[in-house]
C-alpha cells in the first residue's frame, strides 16, 4: 500500500504542479477564458491514461501462465525505465520548468486562430506523461500485489495530491518540493530496482531466463519473506529471502549507479515554490 501511495502522491503533485503554473500564468496573464482548454487536456489524458491501463490489464488476464509470467517481466522493466527516467528528468528540468511553461503557454496563444488547442496539447502531453508512468508502474505492483491494499494505497495517493495541488494553486500551502522530489527520488530507484530483480525472476518462470540461478544467501530463517517483516519489505522494495545470484546482481548493478547519479550530481536548483 505505501509503495503505490508514494508513487502515485509524487506522480499527481508533478502533474498537479503543472497544471497550476499554467492555471496561474492564465490568471496573472488576463487569459483566464482559456481555462476550459487546460481542463479539456487534462481529462483527455486521464481519459487515455485509464484506457490504456484497462485494456492492458483486461489482455494479460487472457495470456496462459507463461505468457502471464512474460508479461508481467515486460510490464516491470518498462515500469522500471518509466520510473527511472521521471527520477531524474524531475531532477533535471526543476530548474527551469516554470519558466519553460510560461514561454510555451505564450507560443501556445500567440494565434487566437488556433482556439487554444496547442494549450491543450501542452496540458495533455504533460498529465499523460504522469499517467502512463503511473499506469505501468501501477500495472507492475497490482502483478506483484494481491488484494486491496495497492489500489487503495494508489487512490490516496492520488486524492493527497489534488490536495496538495489545490493549496499550492491557492497559494496557501508551503511544501519543501526540493526535498520531497530529492528523497521520494532515492525510495523509487529502491523501488524499480525491486521491480528489475522481479523482472527477472519472471523471466526465468516463463523459461526465457535460466543463467545465475544459484542461491545468493538464504535469510529465511531471520527474515522470511511470508513473516510480517518480509511481506512489508517484498511489498515495498521486492525482498526475497532466497534470492538467486542474477537478482542480486540485477539489483545492484542498477542501483548503485544510479544512486550515485542522483546523489552525487548537481542540486537541480530550486523547484517551484508555489504558483503564485
Amino acid at each position: 500500500m505505501l509503495v503505490p501511495f508514494l508513487i502515485m502522491l509524487r506522480e499527481g503533485i508533478e502533474a498537479a504542479l503543472i497544471v497550476g503554473i499554467v492555471a496561474s500564468y492564465l490568471r496573472q496573464t488576463g487569459r483566464s477564458a482559456w481555462m476550459p482548454a487546460v481542463w479539456g487536456g487534462v481529462v483527455a489524458a486521464v481519459g487515455l491514461s485509464l484506457a490504456v491501463g484497462i485494456a492492458l490489464y483486461l489482455a494479460s488476464a487472457e495470456f496462459p501462465q507463461r505468457g502471464q509470467e512474460l508479461f508481467e517481466a515486460i510490464v516491470g522493466l518498462v515500469a522500471v525505465g518509466i520510473l527511472t527516467s521521471m527520477v531524474f528528468w524531475m531532477h533535471k528540468a526543476a530548474r527551469s520548468l516554470k519558466a519553460t511553461l510560461h514561454a510555451s503557454i505564450d507560443a501556445a496563444l500567440a494565434d487566437n486562430y488556433t482556439q487554444g488547442l496547442p494549450l491543450v496539447g501542452i496540458v495533455f502531453f504533460a498529465v499523460a506523461r504522469e499517467g502512463l508512468e503511473s499506469v505501468f508502474f501501477l500495472l507492475a505492483t497490482f502483478e506483484q500485489n494481491v488484494g486491496f491494499g495497492a489500489p487503495a494505497g494508489a487512490m490516496l495517493g492520488l486524492l493527497g495530491a489534488v490536495g496538495v495541488g489545490y493549496g499550492l494553486y491557492r497559494g496557501g500551502m508551503r511544501l519543501p518540493l526540493k526535498l520531497f522530489f530529492r528523497w521520494t527520488g532515492i525510495f523509487i530507484l529502491f523501488v524499480a530496482a525491486g521491480l528489475l530483480a522481479g523482472s527477472l525472476r519472471s523471466l526465468h518462470e516463463a523459461g526465457l531466463w535460466n543463467g545465475l540461478q544459484e542461491t545468493a544467501f538464504n535469510l529465511s530463517a531471520i527474515i522470511p519473506v511470508d513473516g510480517a517483516l518480509g511481506s512489508v519489505l517484498a511489498g515495498i522494495f521486492g525482498y526475497q529471502d532466497m534470492p538467486t545470484i542474477g537478482e542480486v546482481g540485477i539489483y545492484l548493478v542498477y542501483l548503485i549507479p544510479a544512486l550515485a547519479m542522483l546523489t552525487l550530481g548537481s542540486s537541480g536548483g530550486a523547484l517551484v515554490k508555489q504558483q503564485a
